[in-house]
């Protein structure tokens, strides 16, 4: 169950029928950096929306009742085995996406950063995570230009419309 509005009122409601009412709801994004690049997931292509498709670090919803640092830091532990890094709040987004086969992302979504070690440890969970990576914001958004399709609609989104919420304050040094 997500928070979602319904009627004006926050609801518990599945996840699912979240995306395929288009509900406006709660989510939260992780935005993991170290030496000047951004972790980047790959959806696993069993996902129900976007499989295969490049997003930042850790995107999901939170539990009713979940607060948002602690749903991402549950994440990230569940997507990619990271514990224990410290997140800043980076603000709140809010985006509506189609992201196929009928389904809306209409998302409020509670936006965290991280700041990691080069060393850190990453041991992906096959049924979220198909591949990492570390890549430069030049590189992303090279990329994004000539491949906008092999990015999910809300990654694409937070590059166009709210990088510098995200991102900016020398974030990426």
């Amino acid at each position: 169950m997500v928070p979602a509005w319904v009627d004006g009122t926050l609801q518990p409601v599945e996840k699912l029928a979240a995306h395929e009412r288009g509900l406006r709801h709660m989510a939260v994004s992780v935005f993991v950096i170290s030496d000047g690049k951004l972790l980047m997931q790959q959806r696993a292509l069993g996902k129900y929306h976007t499989p295969g498709l490049w997003a930042n670090t850790c995107c999901t919803h939170p539990h009713w009742d979940e607060p948002p640092e602690d749903c991402a830091a549950r994440r990230l532990d569940e997507e990619l085995g990271i514990t224990g890094l410290a997140l800043q709040h980076r603000g709140r987004v809010e985006y509506r996406a189609d992201v196929g086969g009928g389904l809306i992302e209409h998302e409020v979504v509670e936006v965290y950063l991280a700041h990691a070690a080069p060393d850190l440890t990453i041991t992906e969970n096959p049924d979220e995570v198909m591949a990492t990576r570390w890549i430069t914001l030049g590189d992303l958004h090279a990329d994004l230009a000539q491949h906008p399709d092999a990015y999910t609609p809300w990654l694409r989104i937070y590059m166009a419309e709210h990088e510098g919420l995200i991102l900016g304050g020398g974030a990426m040094e």
